[in-house]
């Protein structure tokens, strides 16, 4: 059939399964909206209140569900205010396909009314990106990306579309099988095949081993790996098991071989476990600055075997003595019919007597850790988290405990603060979408501190206008937390542009967006507060005020190995 690049494109989103787009219209993207309207019935399009807040929700979607969320944008500052989101994207491998429209072909390169070269600029921030100015290369290119988006290490794709293309009409061939399409245009990208070698050196590293520990990383969650198989590997082995941020939920944050975060807010039960271990089995993780502190003393004393499906994040950041290059979930699959029944009493009762030395602690009053403790005690662990940037994302990491993969989102390798609200929105229209959030009675909490909510606030209009039962908690300090307890504990107290002292009402804030806002300075209010916004099922804003000095333990101090975490009773 005969159809134009926008219906070409509607077609196509139809075809990959899309149920939702977030986006913000304009003049360039307009014909693409236009044909949007006539398929309003078949996919949902929420319209946010920033371009920002539209790629932040296509993650939250993304990781939400597993499948690829979907954001739109026009051309110029339209997709320019993407840039953000897809890096944040990029940064934690998650499929997100960005649709962008640009000035005609004749215009292009003249500094036209918003005219930018969005494919240049996402270049560094993208799996790969496309400009499509021939609409007869449209489809392939759309189903390239969503193909090159979820397959093997995913990532972002950016699709860059000029406007007469999406005016422009040819003969459009609908597939219910859209990637054999993809096939016969663009060579097949093969996975990953894990060699005999391979497995046979990790398990001999693995019968070897005396006092080994397991580390899991994003690149579990990402894999679809069943949990029951890390915890076969743990049982098998006799192994202690800590997570990175991005690993959160892959192993059940209860199971009584679990000793919590690694890295610089990590437990101390894992931080000195690992510093003493003989052999550190790594799953899917990219040993970030952040979990090795100082790269040269990581694991000093320990063979470090690493599994994960891209080879470019081997032996970067720390130089392994071991790897398995392919898909987790197929590497476990390998190895433990292969691994014996081990005993390891001793290593895993002095890994106990860590954690239980330096346990996680909740302070007197009302903080940050009691409202992540008290959330996770009302909700039975069953809620889904969003967090924005800072102290109160590592309180969230650290206090709430994470059954299941994908219930925590959050900016890990960009940080970005105002992520939290949009990938909220997000993550509660797709599990409402694909799984039937309201009968499974799972609620989406975005945790934020006030630095964080001001950034992306606006969205909150969006929330209600979608009438969303998301609760967001501002742990409200004053100040940019995080930051401020660098410089409290490394620059002498030189509190330098962090302090937030003026007459923001985050109560009246939310209520002028048409939210209900509760303040809360007390346990009490509080557990109240909490308790009204579980009953509703529109958009709750709890204004949480603590100490300005609350800080966040343990830490360990930059470049420091991180057998040197400490916490405030060691200062």
């Amino acid at each position: 059939m005969v159809l134009n690049g926008s219906e070409i494109i509607i077609e196509c989103l139809k075809e990959q399964g899309v149920d939702t787009i977030f986006g913000y219209p304009g003049g360039a993207i307009l014909n693409v909206y236009d044909a949007l309207y006539r398929h309003r019935d078949e996919i949902r399009h929420v319209l946010t209140s920033h371009e920002q807040g539209a790629s932040h929700a296509a993650d939250g979607y993304a990781r939400a569900t597993g499948k690829v969320g979907v954001c739109f944008a026009t051309s110029g500052p339209g997709a320019t205010n993407l840039v953000t989101g897809i890096a944040t994207a990029h940064m934690d491998s998650v499929p997100i396909v960005a649709i962008t429209c640009n000035v005609t072909v004749p215009l292009l390169g003249k500094d036209s009314f918003q005219e930018v070269d969005i494919a240049g600029i996402t270049t560094p921030i993208t799996k790969h990106n496309f400009i499509v100015k021939d609409v007869e290369m449209l489809a392939a290119t759309l189903r390239r990306a969503f193909k090159t988006a979820r397959s093997g290490r995913p990532g972002p794709v950016l699709v860059d579309v000029t406007k007469d293309v999406t005016a422009a009409k040819c003969e459009y061939e609908k597939s219910e099988n859209p990637d054999s399409l993809v096939t016969r245009l663009i060579p097949k990208a093969e996975k990953p095949v894990i060699t005999q070698e391979a497995v046979d050196t990790a398990l001999e590293m693995i019968r070897e081993a005396k006092k080994p520990f397991i580390f899991v990383g994003g690149g579990a969650v990402l894999s679809g790996v069943p949990q029951e198989k890390l915890v076969q590997l743990a049982d098998r082995l006799d192994a202690p098991v800590c997570d990175s941020l991005m690993g959160k939920g892959a192993f059940d944050g209860t199971n009584p071989r679990y000793t919590g975060m690694l890295g610089m807010h990590g437990t101390k039960g894992s931080n000195l476990g690992v510093s003493e271990c003989d052999l550190l089995i790594a799953l899917g993780t990219r040993f970030s600055d952040r979990v090795l502190g100082n790269a040269d003393r990581f694991c000093e004393n320990a063979k470090i075997l690493q599994i994960d499906i891209d080879e470019a994040e081997v032996n970067k950041n720390k130089v392994v003595d071991a790897q398995i290059i392919g898909d987790l979930a197929e590497a476990l699959e390998l190895l433990l019919p292969q691994i014996p029944q081990m005993h390891h009493e001793d290593w895993m009762s002095h890994v106990k007597k860590l954690c239980e030395m330096a346990p996680l602690e909740i302070p007197d009053g009302l903080n940050g850790p009691y409202v992540i403790d008290r959330l996770y005690q009302r909700t039975g662990g069953k809620a889904l988290i969003t967090t924005e940037v800072g102290q109160h994302q590592m309180w969230a990491a650290q206090f709430y405990k994470y059954h299941a993969p994908r219930q925590l989102l959050t900016s890990g390798g960009l940080g970005t603060m105002g992520y939290g609200l949009g990938a909220a929105i997000g993550a509660s229209i797709g599990r409402a979408a694909g799984e039937g959030v309201s009968e499974k009675g799972e609620r989406v909490f975005n945790i934020a501190g006030d630095g964080c909510f001001r950034m992306n606030m606006n969205e909150l209009a969006t929330a209600v206008r979608e009438q969303l039962p998301l609760v967001e908690i501002v742990i409200n300090n004053h100040v940019l937390g995080m930051v401020r307890q660098w410089q409290d504990l490394f620059y002498d107290q030189r509190y330098s542009a962090t302090v937030l002292r003026d007459s923001v009402d985050y109560v009246k804030l939310a209520e002028a967006m048409g939210a209900t806002g509760i303040s809360a300075k007390t346990r009490e209010e509080f557990d109240r507060a909490l308790d009204q916004a579980l009953a509703m099922q529109t958009p709750v804003v709890i204004d949480v005020l603590v100490d300005s000095d609350d800080k966040v333990w343990p830490m360990v101090a930059p470049g420091k190995p991180i057998a040197d975490c400490f916490d405030g009773s060691d200062i």
